[in-house]
């Protein structure tokens, strides 16, 4: 697949789609940037949610053999050797299945039903993370209409921002692009492989539990149901959604993966990451719910891997691989992912000194200590678990002989009123990072 791919075309522009119905924004995946989706095509055809001009424009580009600009996270990781999300998501079953017909497409024909879709459909959400904004959390929102924006070099997370065709459409009132996902639906819904649920937090959002129910009266064998979740809400509320899990999971569907959004595996600073999360809680719901569904399921926990995640990760993966051995009996049913964070600029890997890089060198090497074992299956790390931190240390280390003097600036002032607003502390909880927080300190005095 990678050599058929040639230099440019990604499957992903075709057959995969992330739709922000709070916002009515969309991209391929979560590398390009949002781009929006017309209101007035949506009305007349409820495709255009995924087929929007400008995406079409971007195929286009491909077709003839050259690099969107806007794809440059992969560009960049492939002239430095390493495999891309471009070869990952190409070569997945969905995508690959329909190469040739994409191949010798104009990148203008009818409009593409995708087969790995994502959506949100508003921005409920009980946690403030720290990297997060109002476009993603209702708490950050209202955060933000009370104490205004943080103050950065570019004011962050400012609800000027947030006016015009970026407004935030709260739950309570009209949606017409959830109006126009759910008049799709019944023609999306047959040819679907991969239908994933973010937020927000899906667990309080009704539009998750309407899905549910539609798939208990529909069931499709040939589908992968997905839904991100903090694991953090109130035990009624997952009390109501392991029990519609329970019931999909009888052979409704092909599989039902579990997406367990955690940053760190030491608590405090999981935690502080996370704003809102209740560690315990959320460890305590993993395990329920790998316990009490015993088929047709997997969890995977996304690391947003942040320069607050680079010294508990060991912690984290320690964590997993208990996981692991614990549930992972006759197939592979806990799994990861290590995502990077490209923006706020501030939280990037890349700012941080090189030692840091060193340290996850070090985490690196623990995992080639405890790789798979063909006489044990799913109890160890896997190649491409490694190849992917790989990939995170070289993006993080291509980057940090640049000047970042503005975003350590903004890393001590985004995180000093953090802890004035928040009431939480920094330095102890990570005392580890001391002499880094010290030179972010040194760079936002003399800005």
């Amino acid at each position: 697949m990678k050599e058929q791919l040639g230099h440019a075309l990604c499957l992903a522009k075709w057959k995969q789609v992330s739709l922000h119905l709070q916002t009515g924004l969309n991209n391929s995946c979560y590398h390009p940037p949002l781009h929006a989706i017309d209101p007035v095509a949506i009305a007349s055809n409820p495709a255009a949610l995924h087929n929007t001009e400008y995406k079409k424009t971007q195929r286009r580009i491909m077709l003839q053999q050259e690099r969107p600009a806007e794809c440059s996270y992969c560009w960049n990781m492939e002239d430095q050797g390493k495999l891309s999300d471009r070869h990952y998501r190409s070569g997945e079953h969905w995508a690959a299945v329909d190469f040739e017909q994409i191949k010798n497409s104009t990148g203008a024909e009818d409009d593409v039903i995708p087969s790995y879709v994502e959506v949100n459909f508003n921005n409920a959400c009980n946690l403030k993370c720290s990297y997060c904004s109002p476009q993603f959390s209702s708490s950050w929102h209202d955060e933000a209409q009370r104490m205004g924006p943080y103050a950065t070099s570019t004011p962050h997370n400012s609800l000027d921002h947030f006016t015009g065709n970026r407004r935030i459409i709260p739950a309570r009132e009209h949606n017409p692009y959830v109006e126009a996902f759910w008049s799709w639906w019944p023609r999306l819904y047959p040819t679907l492989e991969h239908f994933r649920m973010t937020g927000g937090e899906p667990l309080m959002d009704k539009n998750t539990y309407r899905v549910f129910d539609y798939v208990l009266a529909n069931p499709s064998k040939k589908l992968h149901l997905n839904v991100t979740s903090n694991f953090s809400v109130e035990p009624e509320l997952f009390k109501r959604y392991l029990g519609y899990v329970k019931n999909i999971c009888d052979g409704r569907i092909e599989h039902f993966m579990q997406y367990v959004s955690v940053d760190s595996g030491i608590p405090e600073q999981a935690e502080y990451i996370r704003h809102g999360l209740d560690y315990m809680r959320m460890f305590d719901n993993v395990n329920r719910y790998l316990t009490e569904i015993p088929s047709y399921n997997s969890l995977t926990f996304i690391i947003t891997m942040n320069n607050l995640s680079v010294t508990g990760l060991k912690s984290l993966l320690g964590w997993i691989l208990f996981l692991r051995r614990t549930h992972s009996k006759t197939y592979q049913r806990v799994w990861f992912d290590t995502p990077v964070l490209r923006t706020p600029t501030w939280q990037s890997l890349q700012i941080l000194p090189a030692s840091y890089a060193a340290k996850l060198e070090e985490v690196k090497a623990f995992m080639l200590e405890h790789m798979e074992d063909p006489r044990y299956p799913h109890q160890g790390f896997k190649d491409y678990e490694v190849a992917r931190l790989d990939r995170d240390i070289a993006w993080m280390r291509s980057g940090q002989t640049q000047d970042h003097s503005t975003a350590q600036a903004d890393f001590y002032r985004f995180f000093a009123e953090h802890d004035r607003r928040r009431n939480t502390n920094f330095l102890k909880t990570f005392p580890e990072m001391r002499s880094w927080w010290t030179e972010c300190e040194s760079h936002a005095r003399q800005s």
